[in-house]
């Protein structure tokens, strides 16, 4: 069962609906890379810094990013690799991701990205997010948005936060949530919402296999399986 030639997959919800999870298992099932925005943010401040770029220099790494598409790749299983060569852990390291904080609010960096985003898509691919279906890939020929009760949710990310150094009471992270949500969706840029063509799956009781099964029943029934 692999996807179709070209298949765009959008998967949007709020935080702790699970898309991330369900994208990344999406996309093993079909064979897409799974895009990560936020790597793409890690390459943008790696790669500056690599060639002596100023992090503050939004024109610049905008220009460095048009230049250094067609040599990055995003393979099945999270693979990234650029001029032939898998630098996946390196972005994942901790000088990429304070690099990635520093071109993070550029706005000339976020319309490169997503500029980017939508070339590096069109071989195919699964990518979560809060406004892919609307923003970054409006021509997706499927599009989910995954919720679930707040405090489902809450639940869920309290049981990840649990026993670190950060974590939280579950009421705490409740607000924390409730917070985000209303920002998400009151923002002017890309509000969090689903849009008019997406299937909507609310995963307050179902298992994370039965979220995947659901969207795999969907690209089949719409013969984007193969």
């Amino acid at each position: 069962m692999k996807a179709v030639p070209g298949l765009q997959v959008a998967i949007d919800g709020p935080s702790g609906s699970g898309k991330g999870t369900v994208a990344a298992l999406v996309g093993d099932a079909i064979g897409l890379p799974v895009l990560d925005s936020g790597l793409l943010y890690r390459f943008a401040g790696w790669r500056a810094q690599a060639l002596g770029i100023a992090l503050d220099d939004g024109s610049a790494v905008a220009a460095m990013l048009a230049e250094a598409g067609d040599q990055l790749a995003w393979l099945p299983g999270g693979v990234v690799q650029f001029a032939g060569r898998d630098c996946t852990s390196t972005l994942r390291g901790e000088d990429a991701g304070a690099a990635a904080s520093a071109v993070a609010a550029l706005p000339e960096v976020r319309e490169a990205l997503l500029t980017l985003q939508r070339t590096l898509a069109k071989d195919g691919c699964v990518m979560d997010g809060r406004d892919i279906g609307s923003v970054v890939l409006p021509e997706a020929q499927a599009k989910f948005f995954l919720t679930a009760s707040r405090r489902e949710r809450a639940r869920r990310r309290w049981l990840q936060l649990k026993g670190s150094d950060h974590a939280l009471s579950l009421d705490a992270v409740d607000a924390e949530l409730q917070a985000r949500d209303a920002r998400d969706a009151a923002r002017d840029a890309a509000p969090l919402l689903a849009v008019a063509d997406a299937i909507t799956i609310d995963s307050t009781t179902l298992r994370v296999d039965q979220v995947v099964d659901r969207i795999l029943a969907v690209l089949a029934r719409r013969k984007l399986l193969r």
